[in-house]
């Protein structure tokens, strides 16, 4: 039943992931996400059912269109192999409960924003403003969402008061670092360091996560964010880098290791 239900989510994620790239590809457009249907970029054809199957489409028609020969980009089949990934990890490691499905839905959002931010340097806010509201909602209808024990648990005895207020610090902590943080860059080299979608990013982070977690994004993003930017400013002359995908990869390894982390800190700590 454990292995059936694993491919059961592999499956789902790469259906979930087919309409992510929709998300992706038509959000910055201001397009409908439903009308039209499923269609060639280049020549405008609709896209039968026998092309659209995530991820195995791609591969039998070997990354082009059936019809006008256009090459298919190759971000398609990453977003449905990546969704995969989540929806089977995420499955294995909190099983059938309401986390699951809370972080399905968030880490999903993760990636329509971190392949906007890539493709067009930017992250809507239909987005992350929305993911500021649900994932402080959530806080309260299911404060198990946020790693405990916390600080606010001796001021106040209730439970969902207690996880509100860790999403809220969160939501602050990670939205206000960032503001901080492009402040100091501006002021020392004169140009915009930090997109505003960056810190409503972080601050949806923190609604969801809470504090602990959104520190524990900022170190993971801004070490993994340093090391590929020293690479790629090696390689290529350019000098932004999108930070998006890198809070969002650093909130995906919280969201997996992030408790044992910061459970062996305090530990380390006592």
């Amino acid at each position: 039943m454990q292995i059936a239900a694993g491919i059961v989510f592999f499956i789902l994620g790469a259906v979930v992931g087919s309409f992510l790239n929709v998300c992706i590809h038509r959000l910055p457009r201001g397009e409908s996400l439903i009308k039209p249907g499923s269609h060639c970029p280049k020549c405008g054809r609709h896209i039968r059912w026998f092309d659209n199957i995530p991820m195995l489409s791609y591969i039998f028609l070997k990354g082009r269109c059936r019809y006008c020969g256009g090459t298919i980009s190759k971000r398609y089949f990453i977003v449905e192999f990546i969704s995969s990934l989540l929806f089977l990890t995420l499955y294995m490691q909190f099983g059938l409960s309401i986390n699951l499905l809370i972080y399905l839905v968030f880490t999903s959002s993760l990636v329509v924003m971190s392949f906007i931010d890539f493709e067009y340097r930017i992250i809507p806010d239909v987005l992350d403003c929305s993911g500021i509201v649900l994932g402080s909602l959530l806080s309260i209808l299911h404060p198990a969402v946020h790693i405990r024990p916390q600080p606010w648990d001796r001021l106040f005895t209730s439970p969902a008061i207690a996880s509100m207020a860790d999403s809220l610090s969160g939501i602050i902590l990670g939205g206000g670092f960032l503001i901080v943080l492009g402040i100091l860059g501006r002021a020392i080299f004169k140009k915009e360091a930090m997109g505003f979608g960056d810190v409503k990013l972080l601050a949806m982070i923190g609604a969801f996560l809470g504090w602990q977690m959104v520190l524990l994004t900022i170190f993971i993003s801004a070490l993994i964010g340093s090391i590929v930017g020293i690479i790629l400013k090696l390689k290529t002359s350019g000098s932004y880098i999108p930070y998006g995908p890198y809070l969002a990869l650093g909130a995906i390894i919280a969201i997996f290791k992030g408790e044992k982390i910061i459970l062996w800190y305090i530990g380390g700590l006592g």
